[in-house]
C-alpha cells in the first residue's frame, strides 16, 4: 500500500437532520483492509432512498429519534460515510485475500452478511452500520466485492447494486415466474424500474404504476402496461387479476393491492415512500390465502444472479444525472424532487 495516500476526500454524515448534516472533507483517514477485506478505489457511487431515510432518522420507530435510526434498530455510529451503491477497483487486500484480486473492477453487495470474516446476524448494510462509498476509498469483506465484466461505464455500473439487488430479491422472495402477472408500484424509481427489467427477464407480464408523464419511459423499458398511480386499481385492473404485487410505496391505496391479488397471490414489499401506516382487513389476507414478504436482507443467491444479468445484458442502466462527489447536497436535493426516471450517481475523481 505504499502508493496509496494516507488521507482521502469524502462526505460524512455528522448527525440526523436536513442536508446540512452532510459534510464534505478532504482530510479523512484512509481505511486499511483487515485480514479478510479489500480496499476499493471508488469511481462512482449511486444515491438511494436509504441515504436520505438514514439521514432523517426515518427508520426510527420512536418518532425519528436517534437511538434506533438504523436498519438493524440501533443508533448509528457518527460521523458516518454513507453510500451503498459502489463501483470501483480493488487496490489492496488483507493478508487472507488472494493478491490476484488487485486490479479487479468490482461492485459491492450492499447487504453484508460478513464483516472481516465474522458472520453478522442480522446483516449490516453498507453505508449504515459501517462506512460506505461516498469517499475516494472504502473497505469491505472480500466476499462482498463481486468482479464484473462489462463494457458499461463505472457510473452506469454504480446504478445497479442497491436498487437492482433489492428488485431481484423481491422477485426471488415472491418466486416470480413466466406465468405471473406482476404489478409494480413506484415503477419509475430505481427499484421499480429495475423490477420491470428483471421481471421481464423472467418472462413475466408486467403492469407498472406511475405518473402519466413517465408512462412512455416505462413502456420503452419493457412494461406491458402502465397505469396512472391516482386511478383506482380495482376499477382499472379488476379484482383477482394479479399474481404478484411488488410494492415500494404502501400509502393510502395499499388495501387495493390485496383486492387485485388473485387467491394465493404474493405481496412483496421493500419500501413505503407513500406512507408507512396502512389499514389491513385481516379477512382479505386469510380468505384469499395471500402470502406477504418483507424484503430487506438479500437471499444468498441474489447478488450473484444480478451480476449475471448485468454481464449478459439482461438489464440496462438508467442514469438520470451524474454529480461530482462534492456536489452531494445538490444531488440529494435533486433526487428528492422525484422528477426523473433512473438514478443519480456521484462520480469520484482521483489525482493522477
Amino acid at each position: 500500500m505504499s502508493n496509496i495516500p494516507t488521507t482521502m476526500k469524502g462526505v460524512q454524515l455528522i448527525g440526523h437532520g436536513d442536508i446540512e448534516m452532510l459534510e464534505y472533507r478532504e482530510d479523512l483517514k484512509m481505511p486499511i483492509p483487515r485480514e479478510h477485506e479489500v480496499l476499493i478505489r471508488v469511481s462512482a457511487a449511486g444515491i438511494n432512498n436509504t441515504d436520505i431515510n438514514t439521514r432523517l432518522a426515518w427508520y426510527s420507530k420512536g418518532d425519528h429519534q436517534c437511538e434506533d435510526a438504523s436498519w438493524n434498530g440501533h443508533a448509528l455510529k457518527l460521523p458516518l460515510i454513507q453510500g451503498a451503491d459502489v463501483c470501483g477497483e480493488i487496490v489492496a487486500v488483507g493478508k487472507a485475500v488472494d493478491t490476484a484480486r488487485i486490479g479487479e473492477r468490482v461492485l459491492i453487495e450492499p447487504c453484508l452478511s460478513d464483516v472481516n470474516g465474522t458472520t453478522m446476524n442480522p446483516p449490516w448494510y453498507f453505508g449504515s452500520e459501517c462506512n460506505g462509498g461516498f469517499a475516494e476509498y472504502t473497505v469491505v469483506s472480500a466476499k462482498h466485492a463481486y468482479s464484473v465484466q462489462s463494457s458499461l461505464s463505472d457510473a452506469e455500473l454504480a446504478s445497479f447494486p442497491c436498487s437492482y439487488s433489492t428488485a431481484e430479491n423481491l422477485l426471488t422472495r415472491a418466486a416470480v415466474t413466466q406465468d405471473d402477472h406482476v404489478l409494480i408500484s413506484g415503477a419509475s424509481g430505481g427499484v421499480g424500474s429495475a423490477a420491470i427489467q428483471l421481471a421481464k427477464a423472467r418472462g413475466a407480464q408486467v403492469t407498472a404504476i406511475t405518473s402519466p408523464s413517465k408512462a412512455s419511459s416505462l413502456l420503452e423499458l419493457g412494461a406491458d402496461r402502465a397505469i396512472d398511480r391516482n386511478h383506482n386499481l380495482v376499477n382499472t385492473l379488476q379484482k383477482n387479476s394479479v399474481d404478484v404485487v411488488i410494492d415500494l410505496v404502501a400509502g393510502a391505496q395499499w388495501s387495493q393491492f390485496l383486492d387485485v391479488l388473485k387467491p394465493k397471490g404474493r405481496y412483496a414489499v421493500a419500501g413505503a415512500i407513500g406512507g408507512e401506516m396502512v389499514t389491513l382487513d385481516v379477512r382479505t389476507l386469510y380468505l384469499k390465502d395471500l402470502s406477504f414478504f418483507g424484503c430487506t436482507v438479500l437471499e444468498p443467491e441474489v447478488f450473484g444472479h444480478l451480476i449475471q444479468h448485468i454481464e449478459q445484458g439482461h438489464v440496462k442502466p438508467l442514469i438520470a444525472k451524474t454529480f461530482a462527489l462534492e456536489e452531494i447536497k445538490l444531488a440529494q436535493q435533486t433526487f428528492q424532487q422525484k422528477a426523473y426516471v433512473g438514478k443519480m450517481v456521484l462520480t469520484v475523481k482521483h489525482a493522477t
